[in-house]
């Protein structure tokens, strides 16, 4: 049986990382591909979400079987970004295999339940987390305590 592999980051991408974060993200990427992943998970938030969902779109053209779920607190999520984001976030959408929405409009715990479906649906976590108070740090968590391989990518590329 397949095995699955979920994203989880924040929306800003420290300038220092920039340079190494996508050659790392693909390293990892490949690794969960050898682990067996071929559904891969992202919320499909602006920052590191965004940047993994891409990277994926380009990485399913040489890897046969690889799907893109994307995972959404809600229909409207993109309400309130810059045009640029959601002219990104619409290539994305239409570039995915699946989309699960959690609901159809922004409640108080939507966010929440869309970090447990990806905690939950996954063997290997790729993560970009570097603070303890953020909705990827809960995500970690959740996958933690759930027994998930995790590859948080965010202190590598603090100590190159």
């Amino acid at each position: 049986m397949a095995k699955a592999c979920s994203f989880t980051g924040h929306r800003q991408i420290k300038a220092e990382h920039k340079e190494n974060l996508i050659p790392l993200l693909l390293r990892t990427i490949s690794y969960a591909y050898d682990e067996g992943c071929r559904d891969f998970y992202t919320g499909g938030a602006v920052g590191f979400d965004t940047i993994a969902a891409r990277e994926m779109i380009k990485f399913r053209l040489t890897h046969p079987g690889v799907r893109l779920i994307l995972c959404l607190p809600c229909i409207n999520q993109d309400s309130g970004w810059l045009p640029s984001e959601k002219a990104a976030y619409a290539h994305i959408l239409s570039s995915a295999d699946e989309v699960i929405y959690v609901s159809d409009e922004y409640t108080e715990g939507c966010m929440r339940e869309r970090n447990f479906l990806l905690a939950n649906k996954c063997d290997i976590l790729i993560a970009y987390s570097g603070r303890t108070h953020s909705g990827s740090s809960q995500t970690v968590r959740m996958a933690d305590a759930m027994g998930k391989e995790i590859l948080n990518i965010y202190p590598v590329l603090d100590n190159p």
